[in-house]
């Protein structure tokens, strides 16, 4: 029988190519550097049991399954049965259309009725922010948080648009509220290339200290 070190960077391996994932994206969903990873696909060392749940969970398998040599068709498949029909790229891609849906099908109606004080194409712009509100939560949950800054960003841009443009109907133009995203956007850039200390580098310089 393989190392069970050997067992679980095969299935490793296999998990994450077959999910189109490369070890740098691996390792920034668990938190981890990809020198971490790339030492548990070498099969020198296994991760921790609360990483080794992480990982199942991500790629909806059981612990068994890590550690397990040989697969039966149904184990092979867990995962891929999991997520269903639809990938994450189509479920965020609709829920997105979605919130677009119910603002044309508002906008059709409020012009059917009449209209209202505040111009019905408002309602088209006020969908900017709330898409971008939907994205950023379905990007937190299954894709990569790096790009959480971009769309932060524009979701920042688009309410400040939406602002200016609600004040304009009105008589009211104020464009200076653009001034304030100017601030904001530097602060946002900034967050966006603060790096956190991979754990495993971590985990040596405690054991390190540890030992001395």
């Amino acid at each position: 029988m393989k190392d069970i070190k050997e067992i679980f960077a095969k299935n490793l391996t296999e998990l994450r190519t077959e999910n189109k994932m490369t070890q740098l994206e691996l390792a920034e969903k668990l938190n981890y550097t990809d020198k971490a990873v790339s030492k548990w696909e070498r099969g020198e060392s296994v991760p921790d049991v609360t990483v080794l749940i992480s990982i199942s969970e991500l790629f909806g398998v059981t612990l068994d399954y890590l550690f397990k040599e040989d697969h039966t068709l149904d184990e092979r498949f867990y995962g891929k049965r999991k997520m269903g029909r639809y990938s994450h790229g189509i479920i965020t891609a609709l829920a997105v259309l979605a919130v677009w849906f119910v603002t044309v099908l508002s906008f059709v109606v409020i012009e059917l009725m009449g209209g209202t004080v505040i111009p019905t194409w408002l309602l088209f712009i006020y969908a900017l922010p709330v898409s971008g509100i939907v994205w950023l939560v379905f990007n937190s949950i299954w894709f990569n948080r790096k790009r959480n800054y971009f769309i932060i960003s524009l979701l920042m841009w688009s309410g400040l648009l939406s602002l200016h443009l609600s004040f304009l109907t009105f008589g009211m133009n104020i464009w200076r509220v653009y001034l304030v995203g100017i601030p904001a956007q530097l602060i946002i850039t900034l967050w966006s290339v603060v790096k956190k200390r991979p754990k495993d580098k971590s985990e040596k310089l405690f054991k390190k200290h540890k030992q001395d």
